[in-house]
C-alpha cells in the first residue's frame, strides 16, 4: 500500500526505518511536502518526540521514507476517521503529544481534533473561518481593519458587475486557496470575463475536491508587499516579500527582516496584530500578507499557519528564532526554544520554471549549498516529474535561503546560488503527470 517502502503494520503503521524509537507520539495531519514539512517532523523528533505523518498519499512525501517517517495512511479529510487514528495514538503507551499540521487545508481540522483529545490548540472555528477569504474580509472589515474593496461571485455576469463597481484594475481569486493559485490581476473587463469563467468553470478546490464555486472580486491595491510573521500576540519578524510580473502573483523570494524604516515595520505589526484580534486568532503562528500603501498598511490576507515558501528557514538564519521548533513545543505544551544568535539578515530566492516539460535531471545543488552565505537549499521538483505553468508557487523548482551583512548582500548571495542550480527538462511534457511539489 505504501509508496514509500518500508511496512505497514495491522494498524496501517508504516515505519519507513523498520522500527519504533521510543518517545511519544507527535502527529502531522498531511503536511508540505518539502521545505518545512520536512523540517516539522525533525523538530518533533529533536525534542523526544515521534513524528507520525497522517496521510491519504504517503507517496507525496518521499522525505519520509528517507528520514524513517512513521506513518498512518487513512482519509484526511474524514474528521472522523482522524479523530479515530489520533484516539488510537493517544492510547498507545507512548501516549500522544500533540497534533499539528503545516499544510494550509488541514491547519483547521488538526486544530479540532487536538482540543478534541484534551491536546493544546488554536481555537479550530476561528481557523475554519479565516480560510474562507470573504467572510475573512468581511471580519476585518466590520472591525475597521483595513482590507480592499471586495465583493463575493457565484457567476461570471456577477464578478464583472462587482468589478465595474470597484473599478479595474481588480484581483480574482478563489475563496479558499494558498500559494497564488488561481491570482490574477484583471485590467479591463474583456479579462475579468475571461478569467471569472476560468476560475468558476473549475468546480473544485485546489485539491481537487468538487466544491461550489465561488471568487472574490476585489480592487487592486497598489504598494510592496510584505508579511507579517507573529507567534500569538507578538510580531516575530516583517518580511519583504518579491513576486513575478503582473498580471500573476507568483512569489520570487524574500528578504528578512524587510529593509523598512522603523515607523513602516511597526504600522505593517500594528496592523497584523489587529487583524488577528478581530479574526479571534492569536495562539500559535500567523502570516498576515500585506502591502504598504500611501495611507497606511493593507490587509491582503490573514494565513492561520506558519509561513510556507522557507521563511521559517529565513527568519531562523536571520534573527535566532526557530519559529518550526516554537510551533512544536506550543503544540505539545512544551517550553518555547530560546531564541539564538542571527545573522541579522537573509534572503530567499526562487528558481523559476522557464518552461514546460519533463524533468530529466536536476544539476547543481551541491554548488548552490557550498556557495557563500547559503544556509539551505532544496529542489521542489524530482526526476520524472514534469512541469507545468501554473502561475502559483508549483512554478518554483527550487530555492536557496542566504545570509549576509545585509540585506543586498544576502539577496545577492541567494540569487547567485539559485541560479548555480540547474533544472534538465525534456520536451514534450506527458500531460498525464503531476507538477513540482511545494
Amino acid at each position: 500500500m505504501s509508496a514509500t517502502g518500508g511496512r505497514h503494520d495491522e494498524d496501517g503503521h508504516h515505519d519507513a526505518a523498520g522500527h519504533r524509537p521510543g518517545g511519544p507520539w507527535f502527529a502531522f495531519l498531511e503536511s508540505n511536502t518539502t521545505g518545512t514539512g520536512r523540517e516539522f517532523c525533525a523538530a518533533a523528533r529533536t525534542r523526544g518526540m515521534r513524528p507520525v505523518l497522517l496521510t491519504r498519499d504517503p507517496g507525496r512525501y518521499p522525505y519520509a521514507a528517507e528520514d524513517g517517517i512513521d506513518i498512518r495512511v487513512l482519509d484526511s479529510g474524514d474528521p472522523d476517521a482522524v479523530l479515530a487514528c489520533c484516539t488510537r495514538l493517544a492510547a498507545d503507551q507512548a501516549g500522544l503529544a500533540g497534533i499539528a499540521s503545516s499544510s494550509e487545508y488541514f491547519v483547521a481540522a488538526a486544530a479540532r481534533t487536538a482540543a478534541a483529545l484534551g491536546l493544546p490548540a488554536a481555537d479550530g472555528d476561528a481557523v475554519a473561518r479565516c480560510r474562507d477569504k470573504e467572510r475573512q474580509r468581511a471580519l476585518l472589515a466590520d472591525a475597521g481593519v483595513p482590507v480592499p474593496a471586495f465583493t463575493a461571485a457565484t457567476t461570471v455576469p456577477e464578478a464583472v458587475r462587482a468589478a465595474d463597481g470597484i473599478g479595474h484594475p481588480v484581483v480574482l481569486k478563489p475563496v479558499s486557496g494558498s500559494g497564488s493559485v488561481g491570482v490574477r490581476l484583471c485590467r479591463d473587463r474583456a479579462e475579468t470575463l475571461a478569467w471569472a469563467g476560468e476560475l468558476l468553470g473549475r468546480g473544485t478546490d485546489e485539491r481537487g475536491n468538487p466544491v461550489a464555486a465561488r471568487i472574490l472580486v476585489e480592487a487592486a491595491v497598489t504598494g510592496p508587499e510584505f508579511s507579517v510573521e507573529t507567534f500569538d500576540d507578538r510580531v516575530v519578524a516583517v518580511v519583504a516579500k518579491h513576486t513575478g510580473a503582473p498580471p500573476y502573483f507568483v512569489e520570487t523570494g524574500h528578504d528578512v527582516p524587510a529593509p523598512l524604516p522603523r515607523a513602516d515595520a511597526d504600522a505593517l505589526g500594528a496592523t497584523a496584530l489587529a487583524a488577528l484580534a478581530a479574526l479571534g486568532l492569536g495562539w500559535g503562528a500567523a502570516h498576515t500578507e500585506l502591502r504598504l500603501t500611501a495611507t497606511g498598511p493593507v490587509v491582503i490576507e490573514v494565513n492561520p499557519r506558519l509561513a510556507g515558501g522557507m521563511i521559517p528557514v529565513a527568519v531562523r538564519a536571520a534573527l535566532g528564532t526557530d519559529l518550526v521548533d516554537t510551533v512544536i513545543a506550543k503544540s505539545a505544551g512544551r517550553p518555547a526554544p530560546v531564541p539564538a544568535a542571527g545573522a541579522g539578515h537573509a534572503a530567499v530566492r526562487f528558481l523559476p520554471a522557464g518552461r514546460e516539460g519533463h524533468v530529466t535531471g536536476i544539476t547543481g545543488l551541491p554548488d548552490a549549498e557550498a556557495a557563500p552565505g547559503v544556509v539551505a537549499v532544496a529542489a521542489g521538483t524530482a526526476k520524472g516529474r514534469t512541469v507545468r505553468i501554473t502561475h502559483s508557487f508549483q512554478d518554483r523548482l527550487a530555492c536557496v535561503v542566504a545570509t549576509g551583512a545585509d540585506a543586498a548582500e544576502a539577496a545577492q548571495r541567494a540569487a547567485d546560488a539559485a541560479r548555480l542550480i540547474r533544472i534538465e527538462l525534456e520536451e514534450p511534457a506527458a500531460p498525464e503527470e503531476g507538477v513540482g511539489g511545494r
